[in-house]
């Protein structure tokens, strides 16, 4: 069984909001780590029905619960209403709750009882590659992160994508009935593959999904907020040189482009391997600063003269570039190069398959694996928030 990072005194410690997108392993979670705590899922017809049909019903199971008892409300957003329950129980009776949940889209656009800042909001990301002893970096490359999927044997795991991105992105985005032409919606999620990691482009991803520019607007805005993708804004602090600002995005796990392009048993060396490799890094360092709720310290670089930084952390305190190449060299420094002539104490880091770490140039060449075992042990960049 693989020890996810969030532990049982993390979601202990207060009321929890826990998020994530499905399949990350929200449930298996919980329950391994609280398996006495007083269960309901949201998921199960029955439990469901009956805290529809009254929702006082939650109030009247646990009002004889001593103070302190912990509760567990799986797929919360699926029955905003119970919130105001949930709030009665914490003022008056003391009863602790995680509430968990695949969308925090219904329960906040919907005007749901947030519990007036009584509750932590954390989030589940896909497994990381500190959780697993035996990482095998270019399976997670292929195959993606999400927990069913990683651990899939090699020929299994691609009818797993099939079906996630079929079902469950499909399903996800109708039960929220936001979006009236899935079948639009289903081209406008192929056309955020094609630009996954990239500057984003409203009007041409428009053009593309013969949609107005405000509609892909609000698509991505319906992604993010669904947690099934998210944007990298721009770093826009400059000295001299004039900068892009549009948001790079991505797809919460770099499974669901793989799927929706096509990418299937990419060999290091190939461009479709690159693009993934650097999505997949990003994601591992979108969740390491996510679990130290640090993710407003990430930032990309890229100016129009086209110099480009993957990677900025913090204010400019480290700069990071991703290729998957075997030797790192002079051509692969410019963007890391210029970004440091304007911001000079910048920690300089490229993150490449070079066979060990070295100093090329001032600046810090890591191999995948190894760079990735130091971001996780906080030496890469340590955040002063420590959730973990």
């Amino acid at each position: 069984m693989i020890q996810r990072l969030l532990t049982q005194e993390t979601l202990n410690e207060d009321n929890t909001f826990l998020f994530g997108a499905r399949q990350t392993g929200k449930t298996t979670l919980l329950l391994q780590l609280f398996p006495i705590a007083r269960f309901y899922d949201l998921l199960e017809s029955n439990t469901f029905e009956r805290l529809q049909r009254n929702p006082s019903l939650l109030r009247q199971d646990l009002e004889l619960c001593e103070s302190g008892t912990l509760v567990i409300i799986d797929e919360v957003q699926s029955l905003p209403i119970l919130l105001n329950e949930v709030q009665w129980l914490i003022v008056r009776k003391g009863i602790r709750f995680i509430l968990s949940g695949s969308s925090a889209r219904k329960l906040k656009r919907g005007g749901a009882n947030m519990l007036g800042g009584r509750a932590l909001q954390t989030n589940l990301y896909p497994l990381v590659s500190a959780e697993i002893p035996d990482f095998d970096l270019v399976k997670a490359v292929n195959q993606g992160m999400i927990p069913r999927h990683y651990l899939a044997r090699e020929d299994k795991y691609w009818s797993m994508l099939q079906a996630y991105v079929a079902v469950y992105l499909r399903e996800e985005i109708k039960a929220e009935a936001i979006v009236r032409n899935l079948n639009t919606f289903t081209r406008f999620l192929e056309a955020a593959a094609l630009t996954d990691g990239e500057m984003v482009n409203y009007s041409n991803i428009a053009q593309d999904c013969g949609i107005d520019s405000k509609t892909a607007a609000a698509y991505f805005s319906i992604l993010e907020e669904t947690l099934i993708g998210y944007m990298v804004p721009a770093y826009t602090k400059t000295v001299k040189r004039k900068i892009r600002q549009a948001p790079r995005f991505y797809y919460f796990d770099v499974g669901i482009p793989n799927y929706l392009l096509g990418r299937r048993n990419m060999t290091q060396g190939s461009t479709d391997f690159g693009h993934a490799f650097e999505h997949l890094i990003i994601q591992e360092i979108v969740a390491y600063l996510g679990y130290h709720r640090q993710l407003e310290k990430l930032s990309y670089w890229h100016t129009y003269s086209d110099y480009e930084v993957d990677v900025v952390l913090g204010d400019a305190e480290v700069g990071i570039e991703i290729k998957s190449v075997e030797e790192v060299q002079s051509r692969h420094l410019h963007g890391l190069k210029a970004f440091k002539e304007e911001h000079p104490n910048v920690r300089m880091i490229v993150v490449s398959f070079d066979p060990v770490p070295r100093l090329f140039k001032e600046v810090e060449v890591w191999p995948a694996k190894q760079f990735l075992a130091q971001l996780w042990a906080g030496k890469i960049y340590k955040s002063k928030t420590y959730v973990l």
